[in-house]
Parts: structure tokens; sequence; C-alpha cells
């Protein structure tokens, strides 16, 4: 066997990982470690039929099957993780429960509990659901910390895909603060972990645990279509955060400043000044352009304007929308954040008052 000193890097690369006591691997170490916090969701709600002219229906077939106007009932499934056994505090995603008249929760010994939800912030996706506290059949999962995560980490995702309770696949952390709005979500604000592990329909709201068998991050979508197989979670340092809110029973506050953002770099701006057609010409920096400005926003009581190029928050350089969108999501509503902006030629100082995201609906 050649000697640990001489193996080259490719086969230190190959080499398997330390088996664990019983000759099991980490994984199996890890997923015994969280596997009992880990719930199925199961939900029920009420829908309106599709719209449907009684007419073109046999009169056979209304007599058999009645009228087919009104509500009809729909079932979801998904899973979650205790966080609190104390409170019976159960995190999962906001879409899993979204509109839910019934939530039901088994746990990880297959005692079946009747939930309620507590809150629900759909800008983060993230609810927290009660059930009646059985500390005897409760554990809550172990925290880890997101924000020490390195591209490269192993990564495990424990759920109920498809219904299949106790469900564990593992890859790597593929990538760290990934925008939500480059995967179409424009109306939520999250930065995400990626990942190659197997997340399925079910996973939503499943732990992501990293090789200590800490939860690291929320399972909550997988890219379907080309790109298929990429798993997204969101960092438990920022679910953390969110749930004590909402266990609390506080509205979450997002503070926002009423602008609509593209990426600009210096690459692009330089391309698009070449161009003799080109309508307007760009500062040949990295930031966050202004494509609109919404009105009676916060940005427009600052005097921003479409076109403006967005480079620091509080004296912090900014090179991108997300960037941005980080620096306010810290700040305090109604509290003044300064900007630096770039515009045509200029360099400005304005000051911002962030306000309270206005709920939808």
């Amino acid at each position: 066997m050649t000697p640990a000193a001489e193996l080259t890097p490719e086969a230190a690369v190959a080499t398997p990982p330390v088996l664990g006591p019983g000759g099991h691997s980490f994984v199996a170490a890890a997923a015994r470690r969280v596997a009992p916090a880990v719930v199925r969701i199961d939900t029920e709600r009420s829908v309106a039929r599709q719209p449907f002219d009684p007419a073109l229906l046999d009169p056979l077939l209304r007599d058999l099957f009645g009228d087919p106007s009104g509500s009809m009932r729909e079932r979801g499934q998904g899973s979650g993780v205790v966080i609190d056994a104390k409170r019976g505090l159960v995190l999962t995603n906001a879409h899993v429960v979204d509109q839910a008249d019934s939530v039901a929760i088994t746990l990880a010994d297959g005692h079946e509990l009747e939930g309620s939800v507590v809150g629900a912030d759909p800008v983060t996706d993230l609810a927290v659901v009660r059930v009646p506290t059985r500390e005897e059949a409760l554990r809550a999962a172990p925290l880890g910390d997101s924000e020490a995560l390195e591209v490269g980490d192993w990564a495990i995702a424990l759920g109920s895909p498809y219904g299949l309770e106790r469900t564990v696949t593992m890859g790597i952390v593929s990538s760290l603060h990934r925008d939500i709005n480059s995967l179409g979500f424009a109306d939520k604000r999250l930065d995400l972990i990626q990942t190659d592990a197997a997340i399925n329909p079910g996973n939503s709201g499943g732990p992501l645990i990293n090789a200590s068998g800490e939860v690291i991050g929320i399972n909550t979508l997988v890219r379907s279509g080309p790109g298929a197989g990429l798993g997204f979670a969101i960092p438990i340092n920022l679910a953390r955060r969110v749930a004590d809110q909402l266990g609390d029973g506080k509205d979450v506050v997002h503070p926002y400043l009423g602008l609509q953002l593209v990426p600009l770099t210096a690459r692009v701006a330089r391309d698009n000044n070449k161009d003799p057609d080109a309508l307007l010409l760009l500062p040949e920096r990295d930031g966050a352009l202004v494509q609109r400005v919404l009105p009676e926003s916060p940005a427009e009581a600052a005097g921003l304007h479409r076109g403006d190029l967005v480079v620091a928050v509080d004296h912090e350089a900014v090179g991108s929308p997300g960037a941005l969108l980080q620096r306010v999501e810290r700040s305090q509503v109604g509290r003044p954040l300064p900007l630096t902006v770039i515009r045509g030629q200029k360099e400005l100082q304005l000051s911002i008052r962030p306000a309270a995201l206005p709920h939808a609906g």
C-alpha cells in the first residue's frame, strides 16, 4: 500500500472518506444526528375549480358527479425540521404551508400531530409551524453556521421526497450567495446555497446539513429543465433570524428602496459605449444600474433616476444588485442610508430612508 506521504494530489482526492465506528461513513453519522428532528408535512387547502360551462356536461354525468362548480380539496406535501423542542416549533418553507386549511406533522418515530402555522414570510420563503409539545418525542436539530461554508464542503439533504420518508442524499456545496432573482423569482429576497445533492418535490422545507450533522440550510427549490439537478437551500443563519421573529408571533420586516436593478460591469459598459447607436453612455464601473424607480418610493424621494449606477452603500462598495440588496436587508427602516451614485460623469452622495416592504395583496 502506498504510504500517505507518497500519495499524489490526484490519489489524495480519490481517497474515500474515513469510516466511523462500525464501518459506517460520516454521512450515516451526520444523518443519524439530525434525522430525529426531520418531519413530514401534509397539507390540505381549498382551491377554486376551473370555470366550467354546465351546459357542456351530459345530464347523466351531472347526476352522477354533481355540480362541477365551487371548490375542491388540494393536498400537498413537504418536509420540515424541529428547531425548538420545548415550544414545539418546526421550520419549513412558506410555500409548503401556503393557504393550508390543515397541517399534519409526522414525526421521525411515526407519530402524527396536528400543526398550526405560527407565521410565514413569503419574501424569504420561510414558515414556522407549532405542534403540541411532547418533549419525549420531539428533538431539535443542531444548527450550524452558514457563513462558515466554503464551496466544495459536503452537503447532505434530508426529507421526504415524493412522500418517501427518511430519505438522505449527498453532494457538495456547489456555490454560495446565488441570487434567487437570477432563477426567475423576482418577488423573493434571498442569496441561496447551491448544491448538487438531490433535492426533489417533497424535500422542500427539509434540512441541508454538513458533515458534522449540523443544519446549514433549508431546502427550498430545485431547477427543472435545462440545468436540472441543481438544488438550492436557504442559509440557516438567515432562516434562524426569520424563525426567531415568526416563532414570537412577529411580522418579518424587510427594508426596501423601490428600485429595479440590473448588474453592470466595466466590460459591459465599455462594450455599450463603443456602440455608436447606444442610447445611453454608461459609467465604466461595476455596480447596480437603476433600470426603474418605483413611484412614491424611498428611491423616488431620494432623487434617484433611471440610468444611475449605485457603487456604494454606507461607504461600502457594492458590485452588483445582490450585494446592494444584502446591504439594504441589514439596514433599518426609516434610518438614513448613504448611497454613492454615478450619474453621467458625476459622482453623487445621496441619502435614502428605506421603508418597510409592502405586503403583497
